[in-house]
This record gives C-alpha cells, sequence and structure tokens, in this order.
C-alpha cells in the first residue's frame, strides 16, 4: 500500500506450529508496511511459511502472551502496531479504515476493533462473543502490552478510539478444538494466580463455574446462538472449573514440597 500520505504501520504476529492457519492471517496483513512474525518454537513448517511472506522472522523463548507480544513490538521498525493472532484475518475494509486513520495522523493512542468471532462454520453473535472489541491498532510509544501471561491487553495511556469495521476469528474449528485451548489457557491462568498469591476454595469449584453458564447462556443470551450457544456456555463453565482445581493442585505440591 502506498504510505505517502500516511503514517506507516506495522503489523505484528506471535506463533507457535501454526503452519495450517497463519498464511491466510498474513495475506490479510499485506496493507501493513512490514509485518513482523516472533515464533517460540514452531517444528512444522510454521517458520518457512512466515518467510514467504515476511524477512522479520524471528524465535523468541516463549515468555506469555503478553511479553511475546510486547517482544514482537519491540523488534518493530514503526510506533503505530496492528496486532493479529494466526487464527484471525483482517478484512478489507478494516485495511482501509485503518490507512483512512493514519492518513488523519493516527492522534489517539489506541483503537478498538470488534471481533466476529466462528465455532466451527457458525458465526456466534451473543454469549459474550460479540462485538469482543479489544486494542489492536496503537502507537507503541502510548501504548504497551500488559505482562500477562494469559488474557493479556494493551494498557494505553489516555483514551481509545472505536473502529467500525472487523476481525474475522476462526478461534476454534469445533467443540473439541475449544476443549483443547480451554488445557492450555487454564494451565497458565493457574499458574499466573498461583504466582500472585491467590488461593482455591469450594465455593471457587461449584458456585463460580455455575455463575459463569449462567452469565454466557442466559444474561448474555446465548441461548439465541442455539446447540452452540449451550456449548459455549458449558465449556466455560469448565474452563472456570478447571482453572480453580488445577490451582488447588499447585497449592497442594506446594505444601507437600514444604514437608
Amino acid at each position: 500500500m502506498e504510505t505517502s500520505d500516511r503514517r506507516p504501520v506495522s503489523a505484528i504476529v506471535i506463533s507457535l506450529n501454526e503452519k495450517d492457519r497463519i498464511a491466510a492471517c498474513l495475506e490479510s496483513l499485506r496493507f501493513a508496511d512490514e509485518i513482523v512474525v516472533v515464533d517460540s518454537g514452531s517444528s512444522d513448517g510454521t517458520l518457512e511459511v512466515a518467510l514467504s511472506f515476511t524477512p522479520k522472522v524471528f524465535e523468541v523463548p516463549w515468555k506469555g502472551f503478553g511479553p511475546q507480544k510486547q517482544a514482537a513490538v519491540d523488534l518493530a521498525s514503526h510506533d503505530m502496531i496492528f496486532c493479529l493472532d494466526c487464527d484471525e484475518r483482517a478484512t478489507p475494509e478494516l485495511a482501509s479504515e485503518i490507512a483512512d486513520v493514519l492518513r488523519r495522523g493516527g492522534a489517539l493512542p489506541a483503537y478498538t476493533v470488534p471481533r466476529r468471532t466462528f465455532l466451527g462454520s457458525k458465526e456466534i453473535r451473543h454469549s459474550g462473543w460479540y462485538p469482543d472489541r479489544t486494542v489492536r491498532l496503537f502507537d507503541r510509544r502510548r501504548a504497551r502490552f500488559s505482562d500477562s501471561a494469559v488474557h493479556e491487553r494493551v494498557v494505553a495511556s489516555g483514551e481509545s478510539g472505536r473502529l467500525d469495521h472487523h476481525i474475522l476469528h476462526y478461534s476454534f474449528g469445533g467443540l473439541s478444538d475449544l476443549l483443547v485451548k480451554m488445557n492450555r489457557y487454564t494451565d497458565l491462568s493457574a499458574k499466573e494466580m498461583f504466582e500472585a498469591g491467590r488461593r482455591s476454595g469450594i465455593s471457587d469449584m461449584t458456585v463460580r463455574p455455575f455463575l459463569s453458564f449462567v452469565k454466557s447462556y442466559l444474561l448474555r443470551l446465548g441461548f439465541l446462538d442455539g446447540v452452540e450457544g449451550f456449548e459455549i456456555a458449558v465449556a466455560g463453565g469448565m474452563h472456570v472449573f478447571a482453572k480453580y482445581v488445577k490451582l488447588r493442585e499447585l497449592e497442594r505440591k506446594r505444601l507437600e514440597a514444604a514437608r
């Protein structure tokens, strides 16, 4: 894309064994002035695919989602950053909207973008999954990623703007894929809570999962998403349950090691 009339932007992506998905992601980022990929040890050909799109591919040991994405930000050449995950695509409409913002100077420190998320082939419009706005375009001089190992976010030093067009999010091929990712995320969440001194009680493993289901299926209208909405609500409750059970396991191991 011509950049003489706008601020340049770097697109950043982190990866680990994403050979089957990263090409579509990077293809959607061709509007950017450069693409930076930070990989944490892929062994499936991800690096070769990434190098076919950009020479700026770096191998960085895994540090957690927040630190890993910040490492990609630090390796970028430009101050304006657009962040995308391997299971996401920037629509052409979003690319044009970003270009318009950059032509106007990108005055705000950050901009949120809505996401359309799919479970298999079904788009989920309720269940707390839409519009799922998060900061994706930002000025690295006035914003940075949190240090969180999971559920990272961009922390900006001022008001954020809002973009209208969407990121497409193909995170879950189906329920089984959702559960596989849930296992990884609950490992990370439990470790993070343990290191922060959190403790797990009976109510955390009983009441919290039930409330999670109610919030997703009823309060966030998950029932309007059909069977998939029910599956999401159940999986959400399982996520909460697994997180606190794993936290309790870490507590038990610590006590046993101290004996």
